[in-house]
Formats: C-alpha cells, structure tokens, sequence
C-alpha cells in the first residue's frame, strides 16, 4: 500500500534518512521506533505528502486513504465535540450543524413568523442527513468519544472549551470515525487514562485496514503491532514481531556486531603489530607490503551503537517513623459534587500504594490532600514524624524558571553540589552534552518533567507522591525511572495509567470507588488476577 524506496532527508545540516527503505502493506500493525529526534515525525509527513523526500520516492496506491493524527491539534471551537469529530467524514457534518442550527431556530420567538418556512427546510436537511447515513455516523461518532471518555455533556458542549488533552482526544476520535485505509498514529497514547488506552487498544486491534504508529506505551504497543520499524541513523530496519522481541534482537544483533568489532580489532593489532616489526628489514619486504595492501582492503567493522541510557542511582533517602500519612474521616466536594465521605486509609513505611479509579473518583486530589496543596473539608491528613516528602504533579513543570538553563536550574537548587554531580545527575536524565545549556522555556514537556524528577530525587526524599510521573517520558527515560525507583527503599504513593510501571512498582492497591475505598495487599498485578479487569472503569 505505502512504500518508502531509497529516501534521503536532511534538515538543515542534520542526515535524517539515508537511502532508507520500509514498507506498510494492507493488514499490517507496525511500531514506529527511534530516538527523540531520530525522524519519526518526518516520515509520518512524507507519507501524508506534507514534505518531501530529497531523493527516493514515497509511493502510495491509487484510493488509498491515509489518517493522520499527531501531536499539533490545530484550533478546535465554535461547535460540539460530537460535531467535530463527523467534521472529518466529510459533508455530513455540514449537514448536521444545519440541522443543529434548524433546531435553535424552532425555540427562537423572533423566528415564529418563518415557522413554515423552518418546517420545511428542516424536512430537507433531514432527508438529505438519513441519506448520508448521518443517523448511523452520529452515533458511531458518540461511541468512539465515549471509548475515549467523555460524557454526554462533553459530547454536546463546545469542543473551544476543552483542554488540551481533550482536545487531542477529539483530534484522535476524527481518525478513528474516519476508519482510512492506512492510519498514522504519533503517540496516540498519550494524554489517555487507563480506560481509554485498552478501549483504544481493542479498537486498533479490530481494525481491518494499516496501521503505523508511535508510542512510548510498552504495553499498549505490545498489544497491537506485529512489526516494529526502527529509524537509527538515518536507515530504516524492519523487525517482525512486537516491541519485546524487537528489543531482544536488538540486543542479540548488537552482541553479535560487539564480538564481531573485538575479533577483527584483534587481528588488525596482530598484523600491524607485525608490520611494525619487520617494516626495517628487507628480507619481509614482500610479506610487509602484501599485508598493507591486506589491512587497505578490509572492510572495518563498526561496534554496536551506544543506546544504554545512563542509570540513576539514590542516595539513601533518611529512613521515616513506620506511620507515614494517616487519614481519618475525611471529607472533600467541590460545588455540589462530593469526592469523599468519611474517607480513612493507612499509609505505613516501605509500602507502595497505586491509587486506582475511574476520572473523577479523586485520585489527583487524594494526592493534594497528603502532598498539602489541598485541604480536606473536614476530617484530618496527618503526616508521620520525619517523614520528608517528595511531591511530582503536572503543574510542577509550569513552576520552571523559562529565563534558566537546565544546568543553572539544577545549580540554583543545589547550591552546594558540585558541578561533575550535577552534569551526571543530568546525564541521567537524559540531558547530555550541550543540552544542559538548554533554556527551559524551549524545553518539550517531556524533557520539563525529566528535569522536575532530577530536581526531586538528587536529594531524596523518604516518601514519593507521584502524579503521573510517566506522562511525556520515553520508553529509555521511562525504564530508567523504573529500574531506579525499584531500588528505592522509602514510601511510595502513585497514579499512573502506564501498566508497565504499575505492574513494576506497586505492591498495594487502593481503589477509589462510589461506594468508598477498597485495598488489595498485592500489586498491580494481584489486582488484575484477582478483579479480572485492568482498570476499575472496565467493570460492568
């Protein structure tokens, strides 16, 4: 369907591809993989024709229609999240907002005298929005936006007045109504909670046409693809199989290119070292000379590339009393809504809670209550002695100085430090070299919250309250982060909607419920086993 032959890209003095191939045939679920930076996004444009490649060619079959959706969501207003999303089936839509329009013209007294008239164009419109399907259409456009969770009142409300992040999820909802012969996906995953990723997951899973896509979701695209395309280096490599064995052949491709390196740098020491010792003496002239032309013609093995991400290390955070948060009886609404009614829960040392439930059960305000930055209406939130808190939330990204380099951020926290310190600590996190010259204000979302966690975790804390740490990281950043956090010895709190994180890092669950809290001993894990379900959304 979609062939990438011989590409070559360069933007500016950056290589991005060299004579790279690929192709997407019909039926097929590939993963998108590379490096922040590598070309993901460029390739997602030559095929939709937005650029174009400076050699090679991008050649797409004839009637093969092609949905985009990427992270640029463009200016939404002015009209329903449902209608916007029929906007991209094309004249139906138009229909449908002069049906809409029809319909406020029937309650508007000023309009009474041209009722007749109202009738029957209404009857029109109508006959014309049956014939398009628009009946089937509008319903299969509430259905995608309810997999992608919203309510019936978001559905019909003005989509101007949505967030950012659910705005992408009505940019996201516009592809998946289309149903397109070939769907693009940069980073589908992100700004979804956990209900939506497995609604979405299911959906990609059931649909019939091609599909490439990036994610920084292991699960998720573990789940659905069953090809991984890596750029590396400007080439293109295809992988068959999901984003686990990709890695495994990576590491085997990479073992084997390392003993390849070692054994022909061996062998090349061994003949220079022979060149060397006898190039003085006439009598070797003929070898000397036949083993130059020999080390002339070899073609040199290049080692592996280094992709290991460097490894964070704790120091030892202070060890806190064994009662870390107590909570009693506590109650929280805002306006007529009531978030908890008489809430208590335990918090001990050691214990890794992940708080479960579905939007709106009060996971993020939970986290406020304990972390401080809320207040409960009544009842008490009671931090234990010497317990020394660590508090990650979105809003903490906002907080960063826009006029401050990272490394001047990290120096103006940790005036004491030394400089090596505080490059390795940003090394760690993934800002290496000249990026640490890098002015916040320009930095991605998320390379702000890599900074925000190196802030938080140089100086330990004994007690980790973490709202959606993973949004915005990598996968490497996202490992990294785990490996770390799995050899820490304090007190955890978190909300994530990243199974691979959940599963890895918690060993208590509290799931937040209408009808009050409900604890599981185990993880995540144990949580699944034992509910049959992912998420607590999913019950039904």
């Amino acid at each position: 369907m979609i062939r990438l032959e011989n590409i070559g890209k360069q933007n500016g003095r950056q290589i991005i591809f060299i004579e790279a191939s690929a192709a997407l045939q019909k039926g097929e679920k590939i993963g998108l993989v590379g490096p922040n930076g590598a070309g993901k996004t460029t390739l997602f444009r030559m095929v939709t024709g937005e650029e174009q490649p400076d050699e090679g060619q991008v050649a797409v079959d004839r009637g093969v229609t092609i949905g985009y959706f990427s992270q640029d969501v463009g200016d939404m207003a002015g009209q329903s999240a449902a209608a916007t999303v029929m906007d991209g089936a094309g004249p139906v839509s138009a229909v449908a907002a002069e049906l809409k329009a029809l319909e406020a013209a029937f309650a508007d007294p000023d309009q009474a005298d041209a009722m007749d008239d109202l009738i029957q164009r209404y009857g029109e419109v109508q006959g014309r929005f049956e014939e398009l399907g628009g009946y089937a259409l509008e319903g299969k456009a509430r259905e995608v936006l309810a997999g992608l969770g919203f309510s019936e009142e978001m559905m019909d409300g003005d989509v101007g007045k949505l967030s950012g992040g659910w705005k992408m999820r009505v940019a996201l909802a516009r592809i998946l109504l289309m149903r397109p012969d070939a769907m693009l996906l940069d980073e589908p995953s992100n700004h979804l909670d956990i209900e939506s990723l497995i609604w979405l997951e299911a959906f990609l899973k059931g649909y019939e046409g091609a599909l490439m896509m990036t994610s920084h979701d292991r699960a998720f695209m573990n789940r659905i693809v069953n090809k991984i395309i890596e750029i590396d280096g400007g080439s293109l490599t295809t992988y068959s199989g999901d984003y686990d064995f990709y890695e495994q052949q990576r590491a085997l491709a990479d073992k084997q290119q390392q003993a390849q390196f070692e054994r022909q740098q061996a062998m090349l020491a061994k003949e220079i070292n022979f060149i060397e010792r006898f190039k003085a003496r006439a009598s070797h002239a003929a070898q000397v000379q036949s083993r130059v032309k020999k080390l002339e013609k070899i073609d040199r093995v290049e080692p592996p590339k280094r992709r290991q991400t460097v490894m964070f290390e704790f120091q030892p955070a202070p060890r806190s009393g064994e009662d870390v948060v107590s909570i009693k009886a506590v109650q929280k609404a805002y306006g007529s809504r009531t978030i908890y009614d008489g809430l208590d829960f335990q918090i001990r040392r050691r214990e890794r809670w992940c708080v479960m439930g579905v939007n709106g059960a009060g996971k993020s305000t939970l986290l406020k209550l304990i972390a401080g930055t809320a207040e409960p209406d009544a009842g008490t939130v009671a931090v234990g002695g010497s317990v020394k808190m660590g508090y990650f939330a979105q809003h903490a990204m906002e907080l960063l100085d826009g006029e401050e380099t990272v490394f001047q951020s990290l120096e103006n926290q940790f005036p004491q430090a030394g400089q090596g310190s505080l490059r390795a600590l940003a090394g760690c996190f993934g800002f290496s070299g000249d990026d640490v010259e890098k002015r916040c204000r320009v930095l991605s979302g998320g390379e702000k919250a890599r900074l925000v966690m190196a802030k938080m975790l140089f100086d330990p804390p004994n007690f980790l309250v973490l709202d959606e740490p993973t949004n915005h990281l990598d996968m490497a950043t996202k490992d990294m982060l785990i490996q770390a956090l799995a050899g820490y010895e304090g007190t955890m709190l978190f909300v994530s909607h990243d199974r691979h994180f959940l599963a890895a890092l918690s060993n208590r669950v509290l799931e937040l419920t209408p009808d009050g809290i409900h604890t599981y001993g185990g993880g995540y894990t144990e949580y699944v086993a034992r509910t049959g379900q992912e998420a607590p959304g999913l019950r039904g």
